[in-house]
């Protein structure tokens, strides 16, 4: 019998399985604390939790926003950096364009004052030819003069006589040399 009271005993004292009234107010406790988590304390822990995903939700859209935007703007510095290229390439075009024009006219301008100065250059000859001839003339008639008064005999100093024998002395000259080239 004392074995029998003894293994009730050890029976009654197992502590896997808990004595009934205990169960029943634990689980009287848990139903209650269930209950005021779920009536109180789950609703703000779900309003927070759909608080947060809505702020991370907002945050990828305002960063996917943002991340279009700034797409938006590479493309348009791009656009504009193309722009800018062809403006460049179109600017410096046009400036060998007029390069080229300019120089066009500076040669033309440089052959029109080589013309101008060639052309005085020929006036300033014939100029001086014809001082230098009528030098000469005056050089010849002189010698002429002095040349014919001693072969004469007589003075030739009348200026009138002397330009006319002078002329008629330049004139057979000029026919006789005119005559000669004739020939050739």
């Amino acid at each position: 019998m004392n074995a029998l009271v003894q293994m009730a005993a050890e029976e009654a004292e197992n502590p896997l399985i808990p004595p009934i009234p205990e169960l029943v107010i634990g689980l009287i406790a848990f139903f209650i604390v269930f209950g005021f988590l779920a009536k109180k304390l789950l609703p703000n822990i779900n309003k927070v939790l759909d608080e947060r995903r809505e702020a991370i939700e907002g945050g990828m859209e305002k960063a996917e926003a943002a991340e279009a935007e700034a797409q938006q703007v590479l493309e348009d510095y791009r656009a504009q950096l193309a722009d800018a290229r062809h403006e460049a390439a179109r600017m410096r075009q046009e400036a060998q364009e007029q390069g080229v024009a300019l120089i066009a006219e500076m040669r033309i301008e440089g052959q029109r004052q080589r013309e101008e100065i060639i052309a005085a250059g020929h006036a300033q000859i014939a100029a001086d030819r014809k001082a230098a001839a009528a030098s000469l003339r005056q050089d010849v008639g002189k010698l002429a003069t002095d040349l014919a008064s001693k072969l004469v005999g007589e003075s030739l100093e009348d200026s009138a006589r002397q330009s006319r024998t002078i002329d008629r002395f330049l004139d057979g000259l000029e026919e006789s040399a005119t005559t000669a080239e004739a020939k050739r």
